[in-house]
């Protein structure tokens, strides 16, 4: 697994981001190597996001709070484009960015790994707040409007909803994300 050099651009680079940005997209099959030195590792799954501002915010959340790799299909995304990095500021240079072919063979992969997957539905019955998400975590959003789609969900290991206390039926995916990401990282602050 190499990243891309500035002065090498290779078929993995992505040719819609701006050239002065190093957006660093890997495929599946460095998905293992990518974890080799991560003791408990936070993956993001993004299932479908299709808007590039969510995306890009999805990414600059993802890299504030300390995810190891986002992962998403390369069909039915939004691709890397210059509006997602600037959305992002910095996110998507910062984190290897997965593009996989079938996300829920990557899914089983990660779960091979040692990741346990928690995917977030509005139909789910447990809270966020009362799973236990220390240890090799991989958050699963999925898409705008209609969530994730079935065998993504089916592939999780934990379902999980967000509680509202308002009349919103759901959070923009960009803030679900954040909620979910910061609780991770909130479990894992040492207790003092």
């Amino acid at each position: 697994m190499r990243p891309n050099r500035p002065d090498q651009p290779t078929a993995r680079q992505n040719r819609h981001a701006r050239s002065d940005h190093q957006v660093h997209i890997y495929d599946e099959g460095d998905i293992a190597a990518l974890l080799e030195d991560k003791s408990n590792p936070l993956v993001l799954i993004l299932d479908c996001v299709q808007d590039p501002h969510n995306l890009g915010a999805c990414l600059r959340t993802a890299d504030a709070a300390g995810v190891c790799m986002v992962i998403m299909p390369k069909d039915k995304t939004a691709p890397i484009t210059e509006t997602v990095v600037r959305v992002a500021c910095g996110g998507a240079e910062n984190i290897p960015l997965v593009r996989v072919t079938n996300l829920v063979r990557t899914m089983d992969k990660l779960k091979e790994l040692g990741i346990w997957l928690v995917g977030t539905a509005d139909e789910a019955t447990k809270s966020l707040y009362d799973l236990d998400l220390k240890g090799g975590i991989g958050i699963v959003m999925g898409a705008e409007g209609p969530g994730m789609r079935r065998l993504t969900g089916e592939h999780c290991d934990f379902l999980v909803k967000i509680p509202m206390a308002g009349k919103v039926e759901c959070l923009n995916v960009s803030v679900a994300t954040g909620v979910c990401l910061f609780e991770c990282v909130r479990q894992r602050q040492p207790k003092k």
